[in-house]
């Protein structure tokens, strides 16, 4: 039996995707089976993404709101999502999770069925939070984050309280599987200061500052960092259960009037956001730059440039966090720790070859929340991380 392949990229990752030849799209198939392999040395619970077109002989005689998906030959129904990217009402990308072993391969079958799949607590989710001036906060069932939107801004340059000038990338400790986003914010509300304190869900106490936070971006130039200032603008693409995309669009920046949208999402089970960046300019940018703050300079730093990896590991109150960025080795130009002064200016940095679009994965660990429990699984988690992204699952569609 013969099998064309034919190689998709869904959202900077690539996936292998095989048509046997006696299965026709024409035929109205009741069910599509597919083959997902596992071709590295540890298990891997990610989330497959299928094209609608690449469904569309069971969309010619359903809805998309029936198709299901199952473990191949039993009645095991997976929880699904549909993405709409341009929000025309048709989903765009079909997700599902799958937890495959080391070296090992699973089969899955796409049906039409109406058969109601339990919902879970554990999802991913992201909002524009309002009532905390206008944070844009996301999160998933085992990591969350935000980033700081113009009214924060303003704040800062008008002089007035409570106001967040910064372009990096907040962390949330949660020691929770469920979603806290909505609980934290409200109870912030009611009163002041609530999520910088634990009550047993976990807390923020993550300075960002001017830093760049996690994952937050720059121009290295003449010795100096050169950054945006908070998100002007944000879209919500999607709010899960699997997967959580948005969008932030920034002011022009820096003296080469850098117009940056960054594209970011999480998935279920993921201590990564994914940030896909798109830049545009009259001028060609040189030293596009990612950072890590590293606080008051009394952590560890790991740079590992050959495998794309680089993390921070330090000490906050009782407990230990490592921060990282995981990214294609071939865009790095060089890496280092930045030694300053300056409060806020000291940052593990990472200068990347000149493009005008980037893609690349900047996340944590607290050791609070048992995800690990020091440092060297920390920078095997990264590790591991840096495997996924250069050997991605092997999707056949059969």
């Amino acid at each position: 039996m013969k099998v064309r392949l034919r190689l998709y990229v869904v959202t900077g990752v690539f996936f292998v995707i095989g048509y046997t030849s006696g299965c026709s799209m024409k035929s109205k198939p009741k069910e599509i089976n597919v083959e997902v392999k596992n071709n590295l040395d540890f298990q891997r619970k990610e989330l497959v993404s299928i094209y609608r077109d690449q469904l569309s002989g069971l969309l010619k005689n359903s809805s998309e709101k029936d198709i299901r998906v199952k473990v191949l030959g039993t009645n095991e129904y997976l929880r699904s999502q549909w993405i709409d990217y341009d929000h025309d009402g048709k989903g765009d990308e079909f997700l599902f999770e799958v937890d495959i072993k080391a070296n090992a391969k699973a089969n899955y079958s796409i049906v039409s069925d109406t058969v109601k799949v339990p919902e879970s607590k554990v999802t991913t989710y992201s909002r524009f939070v309002p009532e905390r001036i206008d944070d844009y906060a996301w999160e998933n069932n085992k990591v969350a984050f935000r980033a700081y939107g113009p009214v924060a801004q303003q704040l800062v340059e008008q002089h007035k309280e409570g106001g967040t000038l910064s372009s990096g990338i907040d962390l949330w400790f949660k020691k929770v599987d469920y979603s806290i986003i909505d609980s934290w914010y409200k109870k912030n509300v009611e009163t002041p200061g609530y999520y910088h304190i634990e009550h047993g869900e976990g807390y923020d106490p993550y300075h960002v500052g001017a830093s760049r936070g996690t994952g937050g971006a720059g121009i290295w130039e003449n010795d100096s960092l050169q950054v945006a200032k908070n998100y002007i603008s944000y879209k919500t693409i999607a709010k899960g259960p699997l997967r959580t995309v948005f969008e932030l669009t920034y002011a022009p920046w820096s003296s080469y009037g850098v117009r940056e949208t960054k594209r970011i999402s999480l998935d279920l089970d993921s201590n990564f956001s994914k940030f896909e960046i798109s830049l545009r300019s009259d001028k060609k940018i040189p030293n596009y730059t990612l950072g890590i703050t590293l606080h008051e300079k009394k952590g560890e730093v790991n740079i590992n440039k050959v495998k794309g990896w680089f993390r921070h590991w330090e000490a906050i109150d009782s407990s230990f966090v490592g921060e990282g960025i995981v990214l294609n080795p071939a865009i790095i130009n060089t890496a280092f720790a930045n030694d300053s002064k300056t409060p806020d200016q000291s940052n593990l940095l990472i200068v990347l070859n000149p493009e005008t679009k980037y893609t690349y994965y900047a996340g944590f660990a607290w050791t609070g929340s048992k995800q690990v429990s020091d440092v060297t699984e920390w920078d095997e988690m990264l590790g591991k991380q840096a495997k996924i992204i250069a050997n991605p699952l092997q999707v056949i569609i059969k």
